[in-house]
């Protein structure tokens, strides 16, 4: 258990931390060793089941576990299950691992997951997507629980990666049963505690400052590397970032900015890891709505017409894009899914080319040959080089008339004002956790409802066809004929201009030489697997 406390200055806090990191037993090769990580944006809320955002999943996959987990080929393989077996295509047992022990020293049994699986599923949070197909979990005895499914489920393993379990009797003690409403704002206890069974114990979150945490000598299994204790410094300006670790404040830095990747490879005291990660940037607009809102546009919805849509994003030149702001390092997206992810290929990923006459056409066939005003939202201190591609793109598409007034926030208001209903077009990034597209098109593209379906689909998209596709692909057991489901559908949310995808990101990591780790494509670095020599 942690509790959040007041902030404190970066300054005060690396002086705090060169002389105040203790070394414990870490269970791994090697000497206990402290690691200190950097990257641009805090997490979200300490509740596992509250936000699907991968900084906030990264963090909390420290503390929590789900029954399965990767490993370091991002293969499935057991975690609080030690096995299970598929009784029928529709019925799984899976039997607990025994002896595990809550941070707590709480037992771990079959409660807990039936508990988490219900909190799991409560609408104000957005993880339901990771439980999707289940209709309930049945406990057989306090080590084994049946997961009864509404049909065959091909990705159930993967799903369940990211289903987190969380101590029933610690959240019955403290008011935490259920999830936080995080677009209310909502205080709430596990949102500022936490309580799992995982290789770490969170101990402090200083919002916007740090996050701490310890070794958890009582753990399951033992960690592959020698990290006793970590810090995660959110740091959002660029140049403090690499100046923390030029002069050996932070150990690994892993929101390069791009203009420093030259510098930071070329210095003998660190060594970069290259890798794309699988996180498509993209721009959603609000398909839901009669009237656009903050739009001088009244008693409709340019956006509703896929002409607009079309010429929005044809005004976009995504290889400037890639030359001058992300300096080679982006790949131009035709597609909703990355290059990693099942169901993407190069001859669908084809982005589209720049046309600014066409677009001016398209506009103009649509009812708006001025164009039309609306606000943009984005974020400042999320994805590589956010704001400075939202103001280009506000540039581009000024060529054609729409009129963009960019409103640029961190990555906590931001989101809450998405969630809310208060931004009509706005930026996002969407890694897939589970590397298949079915994961991305159930939560962004399928018509919203109370369960799974369109758990992150705060733009509103609702085609009946693209949902009869995504519906059928979910419990497809055929692979060939799943993956053309599945292609159906990303050339649907294609041609149909659902959203605006700009690119693929590249992201490499920087680290002192002395740091060894696995570089993760879901953009999630585990302590387990790093050790500092």
């Amino acid at each position: 258990m942690m509790m959040r406390t007041t902030k404190l200055s970066y300054t005060k806090l690396v002086a705090g931390l060169a002389l105040g990191l203790t070394l414990l037993a870490a269970g791994g090769s090697g000497h206990a060793a402290s690691l200190r990580w950097a990257a641009q944006n805090d997490v979200l809320t300490l509740d596992p089941h509250s936000q699907d955002h991968t900084t906030t999943s990264s963090i909390l996959q420290h503390a929590y576990e789900g029954l399965t987990r990767y490993n370091e080929k991002f293969q499935v393989e057991p975690a609080l299950a030690s096995k299970w077996t598929y009784i029928s295509p529709t019925q799984v047992r899976f039997e607990l691992r025994r002896g595990v022990k809550f941070h707590d020293g709480g037992a771990f049994t079959a409660d807990d997951v039936i508990f988490s699986f219900g909190r799991v599923r409560q609408p104000q949070g957005t993880m339901q997507i990771y439980v999707t197909g289940i209709k309930e979990i049945k406990k057989i005895d306090e080590h084994t629980v049946d997961l009864l499914l509404d049909a065959p489920s091909p990705i159930l393993l993967r799903n369940l990666v990211d289903f987190r379990i969380m101590s029933k009797s610690w959240a019955d003690k403290n008011k935490a049963t259920q999830v936080q409403d995080y677009k209310a704002k909502e205080d709430h206890y596990a949102a500022r505690n936490v309580m799992g069974t995982g290789p770490y114990k969170i101990t402090a979150w200083v919002p916007d400052q740090k996050i701490t945490m310890v070794a958890n000598k009582d753990w399951w299994d033992s960690n592959k590397g020698n990290i006793s204790d970590l810090v995660y410094l959110p740091i959002k300006s660029e140049p403090t970032r690499v100046a923390a670790l030029l002069s050996g404040d932070v150990d690994l830095l892993t929101d390069l900015p791009t203009q420093d990747v030259a510098k930071l490879r070329s210095d003998p005291k660190l060594k970069v890891m290259d890798g794309n990660e699988t996180r498509t940037i993209f721009f959603a607009l609000d398909l839901g709505s009669k009237e656009l809102l903050g739009s001088n546009i009244k008693g409709k919805n340019p956006f509703l017409d896929v002409r607009v849509r079309e010429a929005m994003s044809i005004a976009i030149d995504r290889e400037a894009i890639k030359r001058s702001i992300m300096r080679g390092m982006s790949v131009p997206a035709g597609l909703m899914v990355a290059p990693g992810v099942n169901g993407n290929t190069p001859e669908l990923d084809r982005p589209l080319k720049p046309d600014v006459e066409k677009a001016k056409k398209l506009l103009a066939e649509a009812g708006y040959p001025q164009g039309f005003e609306v606000p943009l939202h984005c974020p400042n201190n999320r994805y590589i080089n956010d704001e400075e591609i939202c103001q280009a793109v506000v540039a581009m598409w000024a060529r054609i008339g729409l009129k963009t007034r960019l409103i640029a926030q961190n990555m906590s208001q931001h989101s809450q004002a998405f969630q809310k209903g208060e931004a009509a077009l706005y930026m996002l990034g969407w890694g897939v956790a589970t590397f298949d597209a079915q994961y991305a098109l159930q939560a962004l593209a399928h018509t919203k409802s109370t369960g799974a379906d369109g758990s992150f689909n705060f733009s509103h998209v609702s085609d009946a066809k693209l949902d009869q596709l995504i519906d059928a692909m979910k419990f497809e057991t055929d692979v060939a004929k799943r993956n053309n489901l599945i292609r159906e559908a990303l050339l649907r949310v294609r041609d149909e201009h659902l959203f605006i995808p700009l690119h693929h990101q590249v992201r490499p990591w920087a680290m002192k030489s002395n740091v060894e780790t696995s570089y993760r494509s879901n953009d999630r670095p585990e302590a387990r697997f790093t050790t500092l020599k």
